[in-house]
Parts: structure tokens; C-alpha cells; sequence
């Protein structure tokens, strides 16, 4: 009984890490993006030219792969400062929601993105149920919004976007529960403390930050109320 709360306790330290890294980042995109968005010379750069913005979009992606492809073998700094330049990154393109949405509209969606994630994380940490038997349905729908959502940029049809938008939804409000479970499940105890576990935490956080810009996107887009 002893042990079994040592291992509860062990593994709330390690999801307040995990959590604390995820708010960090999302603190640093959000700063990011707010703060591009109201200095004219820093947007005309990112957007007066395709080449920096999609530029921009495959810096990110090169960073997400590069970190979980190489988290094992990198330091933990290394690790972090990757974390927090992809959340910079991030907030470089993020700008662009200022640009296109209310103030209003985007803190409100935020804060339905939050209660949501909370209330999934909660599900995710607290249910016996095994979760891991809907990864493979969770990843193929996870690769049909990505490359539906590719093919309606040459498309232009906005019921398929539509669609979309409302799957992207239920996909990322069920991953958030998923990958807290697998966090939980495959979170090393014993390691409280050492590099290995920093890492871990950091590719914890990567995961849930995610997770939790992409359940925002999706309902800012479906929410979300346009600038006149």
C-alpha cells in the first residue's frame, strides 16, 4: 500500500512537471503571437512573402520530428531550448489568428479549449478504462483531417472544411485523454530527478501542447468570430 502511493505521489510530481512545461509554452506562443501581431515590421516580414511563412511552418515540423525522433540521445537542456524555440516558432505563425479573429472571440474559445483539455486530462488520468486500443483509429483519423484538410486548400469547399473542422475536434478532444493515459503508463518511476526524467517530461509537455493548440484551432475556426 506504502509503495503504491509512492509511485501515485512520484507520478503527480512528474504530471505537475509536465503540465508546467505545456503552460510555459503555451505562455511563450501566445506572448509571441499577440506581440507580432501589433508590430507592423515584424508581420510585414512573416507575411509579405509565402517563402518566409511556409519557411516558418517547416522550421516547426523539422523541430517536432527532431525532438521526438532524437529526445533519447539529446540533452536535457537541448531538449528544453527545442521545446521552447518550437513554442516560439509557433507563436511567429500563430500571429496571424490575431489578424483574422476578435480579441474577444479568441480569449473565449481559449478558455473553452482549457475547461475541455482539463476535463479530457482528467478522463485520461482517472479512467481504468484502456485507451491505448484507440490509438490506431485516433492516428488513421488523425492522417485522414491532415490530408483532407491539404487537399481543400486546393479545393476551396467549405462544407468539406466544415467536416473537417467538426472531426479535427472529436480526434484532438479524444487524443488529449489518450496520451495523457500513455504519458502516465510509460512514465519511468524511480528516475525522479535525473536527465532522463526532464526529458520525458519535456516530450510529455510537446505532446499536450499538441494537443491543446490543435483542439484551439480547430474550435477557433468553427467558433470563432472574424474581424469586419
Amino acid at each position: 500500500m506504502h509503495h503504491k502511493l509512492q509511485i501515485e505521489q512520484e507520478t503527480q510530481r512528474f504530471f505537475t512537471k509536465v503540465f508546467g512545461w505545456m503552460f510555459l509554452g503555451l505562455l511563450l506562443s501566445g506572448f509571441t503571437a499577440y506581440y507580432v501581431s501589433i508590430t507592423p515590421a515584424i508581420l510585414a516580414i512573416i507575411f509579405s512573402s509565402q517563402i518566409v511563412f511556409f519557411g516558418l511552418l517547416i522550421v516547426e515540423l523539422v523541430l517536432v520530428i527532431s525532438l521526438s525522433a532524437f529526445i533519447k540521445k539529446v540533452s536535457a537542456t537541448l531538449a528544453t531550448f527545442l521545446f521552447l524555440l518550437y513554442s516560439f516558432v509557433t507563436g511567429l505563425t500563430l500571429s496571424v489568428i490575431f489578424l483574422v479573429y476578435t480579441i474577444e472571440s479568441i480569449n473565449l474559445v481559449f478558455f473553452i479549449t482549457g475547461g475541455m483539455f482539463g476535463l479530457m486530462s482528467f478522463i485520461g488520468y482517472t479512467t481504468k478504462m484502456d485507451l491505448t486500443k484507440f490509438g490506431p483509429i485516433l492516428f488513421m483519423g488523425l492522417l485522414g483531417i491532415i490530408i483532407a484538410g491539404f487537399a481543400n486548400l486546393f479545393l476551396r469547399n467549405s462544407m468539406l472544411d466544415f467536416i473537417v473542422t467538426i472531426i479535427g475536434v472529436i480526434i484532438f478532444t479524444a487524443l488529449t485523454a489518450y496520451d495523457i493515459q500513455r504519458i502516465k503508463k510509460t512514465n519511468i518511476i524511480g528516475n525522479e530527478g535525473t536527465e532522463e526524467d526532464h526529458k520525458e517530461a519535456i516530450i510529455g509537455a510537446l505532446t499536450l501542447y499538441l494537443d491543446f493548440i490543435n483542439l484551439f484551432l480547430k474550435l477557433l475556426r468553427l467558433t470563432g468570430k472574424r474581424k469586419n
